[in-house]
């Protein structure tokens, strides 16, 4: 073999690999690892290139070529020598320039994941035709292969748009969970059932998808009233001394200043020893906290500065209200009334439990000192993991998904709290579609409630969590 070109191509083909890899190309993410690393000294990185390949397909033919040329086993094998004649650094450079190549010819790669309806397996795939072809189509698999429905969109308005990669991306995911949410639905029911045809459909109208991010800022930024709490709030300033009255002048004590209205309540559903059955809360920003505005009553998990309500009035006559959470504290959740995407760190409440989305660890695989390549245990592929939290912070029970899905309850499921009676059995549902991980409540009785991160929306009937106390909210404007 020819010694490595300058340039480090070696580093630039375990990019290349690795982003092939993530486009299910794997047979030519294999086969550029093994070329270089038997094209080049046999160091630390030729052998991390060598473990990536197996990796990623532990029996490929090429990559034990490479392990036994690295080795000095044997001469070079037919298949690896084919390897390192194609994957030249100029074939290098083209790949790596279409990794940030705004623009696509070829169909980009689709979505492909297993789902749970009504005790049955279900899989969902969505696919792109590329540029030349300009459509998107998703197909609903049943009983082994038995296509239930179908949807198609197509794109050819759009091609030309610079951002048409970002475009198209953001259109598959889109109509992908349009096809799980309306299994979840139950609209395929018939078809499923054998009552109803289904075939394929052609789409002119964007994909309806209601998914929500209630951890993301939910109003347009330089809008209403920028208030942050101060460790110690400074003190008012002091009015000018009014002139000596004429007469004798009432009290402070028994002067009655004119109440303020209303804005908002907040009705108590559940509290732990309060007594307190609403909060009418009056004012534009009010903070609800220990130390705020808003005091829950008897709540030894509220912080002293939890979050904070702005009002804004409207031209119609009535008020918009949000909620922006302070940093800091325990925090304040929301109870989901559709599916959210939920990200890394995301925390959630079910029944008394608080949960956190955590990332799965990386694996820790790469070889080490001496003559051994790639050893560990079998790996079970997942894509996020579930944490409970204890009072106090500390770390309890931690959950990994099967395969992308995972179900919470008290009696059965992946994660189960038997001894909560506020846990439903299901209760909720987590699962990775379209490259987005879903939290979505199952019906259950007493709710799922997702922390708020930055500002939220609220609107008439929304529940909100602090601590163990549930709030309802009401706006009266």
């Amino acid at each position: 073999m020819s010694p490595s070109a300058p340039g480090n191509p070696r580093e630039t083909s375990l990019k290349v690999a690795l982003w092939l890899a993530e486009r299910n190309r794997v047979d030519d993410a294999v086969s550029i690892l093994a070329a270089w690393a038997a094209n080049g000294e046999n160091n630390a990185l030729g052998q991390k290139l060598l473990a990536e390949a197996l990796r990623i397909h532990r029996d490929a033919p090429v990559a034990k070529a490479a392990f036994q040329y690295m080795e000095g086993v044997a001469g070079v094998d037919p298949v690896l020598a084919a390897a390192v004649q194609r994957w030249t650094v100029e074939e290098l450079a083209k790949l790596e320039a279409e990794i940030a190549r705004p623009r696509f010819l070829r169909a980009q790669v689709g979505f492909n994941n297993n789902m749970k309806y009504k005790g049955a397996e279900y899989h969902v795939q969505t696919e792109d035709s590329g540029l030349q072809r300009p459509h998107i189509i998703t197909h609903l698999f049943a009983d082994g292969g038995r296509v239930i429905k179908s949807h198609k969109r197509d794109y050819a308005p759009h091609v030309n748009r610079e951002d048409v990669a970002v475009y198209v991306r953001g259109l598959m995911k889109a109509q992908h969970m349009e096809m799980v949410l309306a299994l979840r639905d139950g609209k395929f029911d018939e078809i499923i059932a054998g009552r109803a045809r289904g075939g394929i459909e052609v789409l002119t109208e964007p994909p309806q998808v209601d998914v929500k991010k209630v951890n993301k800022k939910d109003v347009e930024q330089g809008k209403g009233v920028v208030f942050k709490v101060a460790a110690a709030p400074a003190p008012a300033p002091q009015p000018a001394p009014a002139p000596e009255p004429d007469h004798e002048p009432v009290p402070l004590s028994k002067q009655k200043a004119p109440p303020k209205p209303a804005r908002f309540l907040l009705h108590v559903i559940r509290a732990k020893g309060g007594t307190v059955d609403r909060y009418e809360v009056p004012g534009d920003d009010v903070v609800l906290g220990a130390a705020g505005g808003i005091r829950l009553e008897h709540e030894r998990f509220c912080h002293p500065s939890e979050a904070i309500f702005h009002f804004r009035s409207t031209e119609q006559g009535g008020g918009e209200l949000t909620i922006e959470d302070l940093e800091g504290g325990n925090g304040v959740f929301v109870r989901i009334l559709s599916p959210v995407e939920i990200e890394v760190g995301d925390e959630f409440v079910v029944g008394d439990q608080l949960l956190r989305v955590i990332k799965p660890p990386a694996r820790d695989d790469h070889p080490g000192e001496g003559p051994t390549y790639f050893w560990s245990s079998p790996h079970h592929a997942h894509s996020f993991r579930v944490q409970q939290v204890l009072e106090g912070g500390r770390l309890g029970a931690c959950m990994i998904g099967s395969g992308t899905t995972m179900t919470i309850g008290r009696t059965t499921g992946d994660m189960v709290f038997a001894e909560d009676p506020f846990v439903s059995d299901p209760h909720c549902y987590i699962e990775e579609q379209a490259g987005s991980v879903i939290l979505s409540d199952l019906q259950s009785k007493h709710g799922v409630f997702v922390r708020i991160r930055g500002e939220q929306r609220l609107g008439t009937g929304d529940e909100l969590l602090v601590g163990r106390t549930r709030l309802r909210v009401e706006i009266r404007g």
